[in-house]
């Protein structure tokens, strides 16, 4: 894995991103990559291993009274918080992903690079798989010439988020393996009915390095890139797929207990917390404290086994909350 260093020691605050930014001081500006730009040899981990932080105690607002306060604490608890091994959550992220930006080299225009939305699902190795038509002007230029990238941003909202480029190359899927790989397409995107016109046929995309970047424009940047083996051999987190139901569960019928727990992991009065995603050593929250939104690392006391193990977890945290408020 090469990776580059960004112009700072200092300890990343993972996936701190802070949307309104008050103009004076620039305290809030240090909105970065998921990982930390230390030594080898793991040279964009923070805290990667499931060894949970200490539990916070409780504060008051009156305790948090300026930027630097919100920021140390921030960043103490940031820097503690478990989450998983950075090619890991590559892995997982790519596979929860569905759409992203498909540049090929057009035949039309001379070898232009040329950019298209195309909705994607993996298969077991990692590999897009694609539903292309042979209508479609990125699978003439994918046919004539398979060096290919497919992009997809983490959040497509927020800038300064994870971004990961898949670099390979564009093969037409087997006799023998269509079934596996419309199955597997269809999985995620089952009303795509199209797939079994006559026009379209599925592709895969053969990985050669996986790239990724976070905290683009801000005082943090971090990025570094994972060969085809590294990113084939990491697994793809067993939780990550249950973030949306548990997410939007817990922000339709339980955004308050979320804040209590948000209160008491980080000591910051927030007020607000909604869950964005989670997997089985935490889960990300967006938060909002005096005016500013930021995105935090929620640690989970130990391990998620499974997804009834998520909610005792939660349900837990949330006790542990309530009882230290009390």
């Amino acid at each position: 894995m090469r990776t580059l260093t960004a112009p700072s020691t200092l300890s990343l605050i993972s996936r701190l991103n802070v949307f309104k930014i008050p103009p004076s001081p620039p305290l809030f500006r240090l909105c970065h990559s998921p990982f930390s730009l230390v030594p080898p040899p793991r040279p964009l981990s923070i805290m990667a291993s499931a060894t949970p932080s200490s539990s916070s105690q409780a504060v008051s607002p009156g305790d948090v009274n300026n930027e630097t306060n919100v920021f140390q604490l921030i960043q103490a608890h940031q820097e503690k918080a478990a989450r998983l091994p950075p090619v890991e959550e590559i892995r997982t992220v790519l596979d929860q992903s569905t759409r992203g930006m498909l540049s090929t080299f057009s035949q039309q225009h001379e070898g232009y690079p040329s950019g298209s939305m195309v909705d994607f699902a993996g298969d077991a190795n990692g590999s897009p798989i694609l539903a292309v038509s042979s209508l479609a002007v990125h699978t003439k230029d994918l046919l004539a010439n398979p060096k290919c990238s497919l992009l997809v941003a983490r959040d497509p909202e927020d800038r300064t988020d994870l971004v990961i480029t898949l670099h390979g190359d564009a093969i037409a899927v087997s006799e023998k393996d269509q079934a596996a790989v419309r199955t597997a397409y269809l999985a995620k995107h089952p009303n795509a009915f199209w797939v079994d016109f006559g026009d379209f046929q599925f592709m895969l995309i053969e990985p050669k390095v996986v790239r990724y970047v976070s905290g683009v424009a801000t005082a943090l940047l971090g990025s570094g890139e994972f060969s085809k083996e590294e990113y084939q051999d990491s697994k793809v987190d067993p939780i990550a797929q249950f973030s949306k139901p548990v997410a939007s569960h817990m922000n339709k019928d339980h955004a308050e207990g979320t804040k209590v727990i948000v209160q008491f992991s980080t000591s910051i009065p927030v007020d607000y917390a909604y869950m964005v995603d989670l997997d089985s050593l935490g889960f990300n929250v967006k938060a909002g404290y005096q005016g500013n939104t930021f995105k935090l690392r929620i640690p989970f006391p130990r391990r998620a086994e499974d997804r009834k193990d998520v909610k005792t977890l939660i349900v837990d945290m949330l006790q542990a909350a309530r009882s230290q408020v009390n």
